[in-house]
């Protein structure tokens, strides 16, 4: 059989011509220019991070995670991550289930609302949660006079996490729910499916990559957040202070070694996070190539 009748031949050959072939001059400028950029950019900054974080020796280092207050800022930033997470997961597939397989009034507007996080600022959005909830907001005298607290408490770090990071998991859904259509889903309702049936065996399988990967990005912005937590946590230290705060708060003192150890709890978890996402997205490419290769073996076995 010649690569001509052989799909899968004529693949494979292409991809080894590609990669035997040499870089031309302005490719070998624009791979420099990107790695220059990188290692200006990212590298240096990383370097820096871990070098003034071991200044002292590893015995600061580690002295600086004895701290009650960095401790309380570290379980403060994954009890929001742990409830901020869960909550835009739920919502994010919901969403894009309604958008990517409905025509309903709104549809429009709802995509516009999923996007407001992204558009706006996010010490604008700590605004609006203060203007709401606080002592002279709408809801803040009801609050007060209920014993409730939301802004300068725990509850408001939550809530303006849940509202900056909940687009993450909908936007990367959405795409790919309408890329794939709605004929697996149809076709397993008319053969007997209930609603939950075809969610667990048809819909999820397809969209378990997307899904996990817009998980990692809403993990990575919830630890990370700054600007609308900072406006509604009132850096009460030992209670409302995340770690990026306490980073903040730390450097402001001078004390560089201690907010640079904890500048690099957050390096590491975002370096995991990158790891994550790249073996998430390896995986999904293999899982593609994989059945790019079953259907070309089955075009091939019916040619």
């Amino acid at each position: 059989m010649t690569n001509a009748s052989n799909p899968q031949a004529t693949l494979s050959a292409a991809s080894r011509e590609g990669r035997g072939r040499a870089i031309s001059l302005p490719g070998a400028a624009l791979i420099s220019v990107a790695v220059i950029y990188v290692a200006l950019f990212l590298f240096m900054p990383l370097l820096v991070v871990f070098t003034q974080a071991l200044g002292r020796g590893w015995s600061a280092y580690f002295s600086t995670f004895k701290d009650p207050e960095v401790l309380a800022a570290v379980r403060l930033t994954l009890l929001t991550a742990l409830i901020a997470v869960p909550l835009n997961l739920v919502f994010g597939i919901c969403a894009a289930w309604a958008i990517a397989k409905f025509e309903f009034p709104g549809r429009s507007i709802l995509i516009t609302l999923i996007e407001l996080p992204v558009a706006i600022s996010p010490v604008i959005s700590g605004l609006v949660f203060v203007l709401i909830f606080g002592l002279h907001g709408w809801f803040g005298p009801w609050l007060v006079k209920h014993g409730w607290s939301v802004i300068f408490a725990v509850p408001g770090i939550v809530l303006a996490t849940i509202f900056i990071t909940f687009p993450y998991v909908a936007r990367e859904l959405i795409p790919l729910m309408q890329a794939q259509g709605r004929e697996e889903e149809e076709a397993a309702v008319l053969l007997g499916a209930n609603g939950w049936q075809v969610f667990r065996r048809v819909t999820l399988p397809n969209i378990r990559w997307g899904l996990l990967y817009g998980v990692i990005l809403c993990n990575a912005r919830a630890m990370g957040e700054f600007g609308a937590v900072s406006v509604v946590s009132g850096h009460i230290r030992g209670m409302t202070m995340t770690l990026p705060l306490e980073i903040e708060t730390l450097y402001n003192e001078y004390n560089h070694v201690a907010a640079f150890a904890a500048a690099s709890l957050l390096t590491i978890l975002a370096l995991l996070t990158l790891g994550v996402k790249a073996l998430v997205e390896r995986a999904e490419r293999r899982a593609l190539e994989s059945s790019l290769e079953g259907a070309f073996a089955a075009r091939g076995e019916a040619a």
